[in-house]
């Protein structure tokens, strides 16, 4: 079973592809914020995942990232941590890849979903990079978040033990299920710590 110690508190940012520093930034500030003794590391080998205490899988290329956590022998020791309870957070492409179901395009890139979450997902939903934006997400419990959407997913529908938690008008951008999060945005280029008191919660 999964264990933590909140005084040793690591967690490993998948650094494969993506905002990986960004997200070790957010997640320093984090830590000083809410008075959280922590460190956050990139990770890059299976076994750099025994020394973590729970993952970032972060936004980048869902299909080139999929890829790259089979070549690097991640893939599996991913799927496992999350079974034995370790929090983990996918953010945009992260939150494809948390999915049990995508869309035809998913599909046609050859994407392999990590399938840790009952929701299905629709990639690129938002439109290209060029019509990126930003709006403020409805979080339950935290209110108002200024979200950062970046070819964005759509979180499209949830079932099981899935939940919505955050949303841009009646679209769904946030679940969690258990021990895990997904967002469709990027909170780590936001400057606003809120975001990751909903992931050191999972703890």
């Amino acid at each position: 079973m999964f264990t933590l110690d909140m005084d040793t508190l690591k967690v490993g940012v998948i650094g494969l592809q993506g905002d990986v520093e960004e997200h070790i930034s957010a997640l320093g500030s984090a830590f000083t914020e809410y008075g959280v003794r922590g460190k956050a590391s990139w990770v890059r080998r299976e076994h750099d995942l025994a020394s973590v205490d729970g993952l970032v899988i972060p936004g980048g290329e869902s299909t080139t990232i999929s890829k790259l956590l089979v070549k690097f022998d991640l893939r599996e020791r991913v799927i496992s941590m999350a079974g034995e309870g370790a929090p983990i957070l996918g953010t945009c492409a992260g939150c494809v890849l948390l999915a049990s179901e995508g869309d035809e395009l998913v599909k046609r890139t050859g994407t392999e979903l990590l399938s840790l979450m009952d929701m299905a997902v629709d990639r690129n939903a938002f439109g290209p990079q060029r019509e990126s934006f930003e709006a403020p997400v409805a979080i339950e419990g935290l209110g108002e978040y200024p979200g950062v959407f970046i070819r964005a997913p759509l979180i499209r529908r949830v079932w099981g033990k899935c939940r919505v938690i955050g949303k841009i008008g009646r679209d769904n951008v946030l679940a969690v299920q258990r021990n895990i999060l997904a967002a469709s945005f990027h909170p780590e280029l936001t400057g606003d710590s809120r975001f990751y008191r909903l992931f050191l919660d999972l703890f």
